[in-house]
């Protein structure tokens, strides 16, 4: 089995975000690469350069105003007298359906939903690279592999089709399977990430070609708090086709697999083509953000629970996990367990 990686993931570093009202160093670091690039080789898995695929696949996904903000942003927001070494948004217009505004700093709060995720010099250059990543290992299984890995950092699917959010600027998750899309009828995504996929709910969310199930913390105190509910399922031709499994604060690993199996019924039910999994390794128990309680044991167990289940291709694609011991163990044990397949 392969996984995808680009060097130039690692430049992407805003050094704070803003949490609480106060400024903390960024948790979503390069260090994470090297600690899941581990996991991923001691799973046994190949690594792989990904190629250039240039900005078609990621502007299926998102809007050109958005493209076109986040390529020139930082140059921009330089040229401000006394502005912040990062562009964060400063401002929000209170509804989405105004006058598009020519002040970087307005077109910030347009195109950023929060203060975590911060653009910095080298920000757009390691987010295209990522998607690449994405779009590479779709690649890998279009061409007859049974399942690839993107190490996609930094990480999608906070993301919407033209607005960032979450430590996310583009839906790697939404691109792949946007991308899959070019060959397969149909694609199902499963988000086992401790947060809500609100970006790639919303890229989807009124299609009946992309099915999309998510499995996180309960929204109700925990980010993205406004999405994620269980009766957001989907509207249009998508009504009936999101499914959204939100679980209680400090979910152990049985919780964590009965509601696994709900989602997997959902998938026996759509009967895709493809699928992809939004891997995020930020619902272990030991994880900073602390939001549901998976072991190491548990993420084996999910990836083994998936294996079972899924017969037809599978693309992984990294979402969080953060700096903790385990991180790598953790990949490590989802990538044998699914690797059963």
């Amino acid at each position: 089995m392969k996984f995808v990686l680009s060097n130039n993931q690692a430049k992407h570093y805003p050094e704070s975000f803003l949490v609480n009202g106060e400024r903390h160093a960024n948790p979503e670091t390069p260090e994470r690469i090297d600690m899941l690039r581990s996991g991923a080789l001691a799973a046994g898995f190949e690594l792989v350069q990904p190629a250039d695929y240039g900005l078609g696949p990621i502007a299926r996904v998102h809007t050109p105003e958005y493209l076109e903000f986040l390529q020139n942003a930082y140059a921009r927001w330089q040229r401000i007298p006394g502005a912040a070494s990062e562009v964060t948004p400063n401002i929000h217009p209170t509804n989405r359906d105004c006058a598009y505004p020519a002040s970087v700093v307005a077109q910030a709060g347009y195109h950023m939903a929060d203060a975590s995720a911060p653009i910095a010099a080298d920000t757009w250059e390691s987010a295209v690279a990522s998607a690449w990543t994405a779009v590479h290992a779709a690649e890998i299984i279009m061409a007859g592999d049974s399942m690839a890995y993107a190490l996609a950092r930094p990480p999608g699917h906070h993301a919407g089709a033209d607005i960032a959010g979450g430590f996310c600027y583009l839906n790697n998750t939404a691109i792949a399977a946007q991308h899959l899309r070019t060959k397969y009828k149909s694609v199902a995504i499963l988000d086992i990430d401790v947060h809500h996929g609100n970006g790639t709910q919303a890229i989807f969310y009124d299609r009946d070609d992309v099915l999309t199930i998510s499995l996180h913390a309960d929204p109700v105190r925990f980010y993205p708090f406004f999405w994620g509910h269980a009766g957001e399922r989907g509207q249009g031709e998508g009504l009936g086709y999101n499914l959204n499994l939100p679980l209680p604060r400090g979910t152990s690993d049985s919780v964590f697999l009965i509601a696994l199996d709900k989602a997997l019924n959902r998938i026996d039910a759509f009967a895709p083509d493809a699928v992809v999994i939004a891997l995020g390794l930020d619902a272990f128990e030991g994880d900073p953000f602390a939001g549901l309680n998976i072991t190491t044991k548990g993420y084996r167990l999910i990836g083994q629970a998936i294996a079972a289940r899924v017969t037809c291709p599978i693309v992984i694609v990294q979402e969080g996990g953060y700096i903790c011991d385990e991180l790598g163990d953790n990949l490590t044990h989802f990538l044998t367990g699914i690797h059963t397949k």
